[in-house]
């Protein structure tokens, strides 16, 4: 699932690959999905995108915005988003594409981008300046870790007006309090902060909220600067260079810190992982 770490690697990489490539052909809604979602009628997708090229990318929250750049000044302002869910894939103009995919852009040198749904995703094609999506506004606006505006202040405030019955976990990956913090990326930050993602919030101490942001911060700058999570896919179908401690992948093994073994449970719509060692 796109992440922090994900939108944002997965941003850079289009810029590097794709950014000013013409659009030749869209297809949208090109296999039926159920639970695959666009803005509006996919059919109008192509008529709009075919012609623009591709602008700058932007990995806000779980979603990545791609710029289209008119065919001249008077056009209206279009982005195509590929929202959490989606999997969206480059292909080099000599690879085979798949067969069964939501939505194919084809590109003037014969390179494509693919956006597929397992089990459900966004692909939404909008005019952002008239975009009212409260998802897709909260993303855009919220600070998000390793910006200057994203202070311990910042971080601190989030907790206002919140019930200290809350858990940690309910704290930190809900309610787009920080947008693309999801289960997956809290995992390694409460290990590294020490805190279990069932603890409620109130019992938390100034020295654990302190850990907690600057765990939020280092690690998920270390997932980015390493192209995301071993546990996702990058732009080009490769696993990401960063390592989780905690996930499906380290279940059952022993804990990086202390050796006790990895433990999980379900928790609020999810798995949990963690140390009962170390994560109090």
């Amino acid at each position: 699932m796109i992440e922090i770490p994900e939108s944002i690697t997965i941003a850079r990489q289009l810029n590097e690959t794709v950014k000013g490539k013409k659009i030749i052909e869209v297809k949208a809604a090109h296999t039926p999905h159920s639970f695959a979602w666009y803005a509006g009628d996919p059919s109008a997708y192509a008529p709009i995108m075919e012609g623009k090229g591709i602008g700058t990318a932007t990995g806000i929250g779980s979603m990545i915005e791609i710029e289209l750049m008119g065919r001249d000044e008077k056009e209206d302002a279009y982005s195509f988003v590929v929202g959490d869910g989606t999997n969206i894939r480059y292909f080099a103009p000599e690879d085979k594409l798949p067969e069964r995919y939501q939505t194919g852009i084809t590109l003037e040198d014969g390179s494509s981008l693919i956006c597929t749904v397992a089990m459900y995703g966004a692909m939404f094609l909008i005019q952002p300046e008239t975009y009212d999506n409260p998802y897709y506004l909260v993303a855009k606006e919220k600070p998000f870790p390793g910006t200057e505006e994203f202070d311990y202040e910042y971080f601190t405030s989030l907790r206002e007006e919140l019930s200290g019955k809350i858990s940690v976990k309910e704290f930190l990956a809900t309610h787009q309090r920080i947008p693309g913090l999801g289960n997956g990326v809290l995992q390694d930050i409460l290990l590294k902060a020490g805190v279990h993602p069932k603890h409620k919030i109130g019992m938390l101490q100034e020295s654990d909220w302190r850990r907690m942001y600057e765990a939020v911060v280092s690690v998920l700058g270390e997932m980015t600067a390493l192209g995301g999570r071993n546990t996702e896919k990058t732009l080009f179908g490769e696993t990401g260079g960063y390592q989780t401690m905690l996930s499906k992948k380290t279940y059952g093994k022993s804990c990086p810190y202390c050796g006790n073994m990895i433990q999980k449970a379900n928790y609020l719509g999810g798995t949990v992982y963690f140390c009962p060692e170390c994560q109090i």
